[in-house]
């Protein structure tokens, strides 16, 4: 693979020369632009708006233009000139967990290279230090003319890196988010946790872009001067949902025929969440039950304390007429 960019990796005090190579490709179909009357190529030209010349790319060079519609030129010598100390450098910052990087940061993915056999050993000892650490490499470089922030991690026995945006660069999702007051029932919840479960995991290998084909095949025909292929009519859908709870009930039974097994969209078991909720039910009703019964024995236990205390007051009295009798008889 031909490598983009040269330079070396700052680890510490430790420099490691790599090439960068990109890691992705770009399999989207081209299309060229006509003239639909003869079937022209339409191209794009150069031109000055000052003497409407054509311009070859020599002849073309930067400017920044300001709010109030001047033009400074800057020069490749400038760019040059200024001190970034990236330009032949990725520099580590920091080595961070993989999940404090925020996959909205994430850009274009790239192969870093060892650059001769001096660098291999400092590149081996960095990608098992990224191993054995299970965190990631948080770098600063400079590409395209501009510096950037990148993410190294291990990928088989290769060290990758992701160029990441700037948190400023992310916008706040303000707005997003639905605005109306929704609630969503339990017994949806658990359909939407039984079509995951149905739908499963996947390998991604597995995946392809049927897009792609489909615009291969009809090139293919056309070039052949054949008719184009006819086009299956896709199920309807993407429409406003009137019944939740059917089109997920649907979903399911559909994702289960898509596998091959049978039965509906039948939750045979109770999640978690569902268990945790009959608990409560359970041990509240329970203590209703229990309430009459400690009612019942607190009234006897009231009642009995009552007889006892009336039945100590009367003792007292038949001691005393008692005693009466026994001086009227002496």
């Amino acid at each position: 693979m031909r490598s983009i960019w040269n330079g070396a990796i700052s680890f510490g005090l430790v420099s490691i020369p790599i090439k960068l190579v990109n890691a992705t490709e770009n399999h989207s179909i081209s299309f060229r632009q006509i003239h639909k009357e003869d079937g022209g190529r339409v191209r794009y030209r150069k031109i000055c708006e000052l003497d409407d010349q054509e311009l070859t790319a020599a002849e073309i060079g930067k400017a920044y233009e300001s709010e109030d519609g001047s033009v400074i030129p800057i020069s490749d010598a400038d760019l040059a000139a200024l001190p970034l100390p990236t330009a032949k450098t990725i520099e580590i910052v920091a080595f961070v967990p993989a999940d404090s990087i925020d996959p909205l940061q994430m850009d274009a993915a790239y192969y870093l290279s060892a650059s001769g056999v001096p660098a291999a050993k400092p590149y081996t000892l960095l990608r098992e230090a990224l191993k054995r650490s299970n965190k990631v490499a948080v770098a600063k470089f400079a590409l395209r003319g501009r510096e950037r922030l990148g993410m190294l991690r291990v990928v088989d026995d290769v060290i990758a890196m992701h160029g990441l945006l700037w948190p400023d660069e992310i916008r706040a999702p303000e707005g997003v988010a639905p605005e109306a007051d929704v609630t969503v029932r339990d017994a949806e919840l658990d359909l939407a946790d039984a079509l995951m479960d149905t739908l499963g995991s996947v390998d991604l290998a597995s995946l392809h872009d049927d897009y792609r084909e489909a615009v291969e095949a009809m090139i293919a025909a056309k070039a052949e001067g054949e008719p184009a292929p006819e086009r299956t009519p896709a199920e309807a859908g993407g429409g406003k949902v009137i019944d939740l709870m059917a089109a997920l009930e649907n979903s399911v039974r559909a994702a289960k025929g898509a596998r091959g097994e049978e039965g509906g969209a039948e939750v045979t078991h109770l999640p978690e969440r569902k268990r945790k909720q009959a608990a409560k039910k359970t041990t509240a009703k329970q203590a209703t039950d229990k309430q009459p019964a400690k009612k019942a024995a607190t009234a006897k236990k009231s009642a009995s304390a009552k007889k006892t205390a009336s039945a100590k007051k009367a003792a007292p009295a038949k001691k005393t007429a008692s005693s009466g009798r026994k001086r009227a008889s002496a």
